[in-house]
């Protein structure tokens, strides 16, 4: 997989980001999904990368900027038909190899805590991360799991 800086105006790309956002609310209690939109990928504090197999696009992730020392994986998806293939792992560890080199200390993030999102749960635990409180303006919420990873060590 390739990764590339996201462009958020390419058609395919917004076309699977709505399906992301869709899918991730539709499985996730009302008021509890917090996936950013396409302008708040655009945002400053937000770094946005795409992966492409070929020609075919199969994976987003971001990075949103929290503070000087801590950042929130946001936007993880595969393409349904292509997962499995190790895409989804590739992003991930983009993405902490991104914040490590912008000098970040913490990697979190939130995910829902519903069946639908389990494979996403393994995912992110098998990369070093555990589970953690709300950060960031977050609250409790039985519908989010809330993951966190020091990015200080190996």
């Amino acid at each position: 997989m390739q990764v590339r800086m996201g462009d958020t105006f390419d058609p395919r790309v917004i076309a699977l980001l709505d399906h992301h956002v869709t899918a991730a609310r539709a499985q996730t209690a009302p008021g509890s999904a917090h996936a950013l939109d396409l302008a708040g990928l655009r945002a400053s504090d937000v770094a946005f990368w795409t992966g492409w197999d070929g020609e075919t696009l199969v994976a987003t992730g971001a990075l949103k900027k929290l503070s000087a020392d801590h950042g929130e994986v946001k936007s993880m998806h595969t393409l349904q038909t292509t997962r499995r293939r190790g895409f989804g792992g590739q992003m991930l560890r983009h993405i902490i190899a991104e914040a490590r080199a912008r000098g970040l200390k913490r990697l979190s993030l939130e995910t829902g805590s519903w069946n639908y999102f389990r494979p996403a749960h393994a995912l992110y635990q098998a990369h070093g991360f555990v589970l953690c409180g709300p950060f960031e303006g977050y609250v409790e919420d039985p519908n989010s799991l809330f993951l966190t990873r020091d990015l200080t060590g190996g």
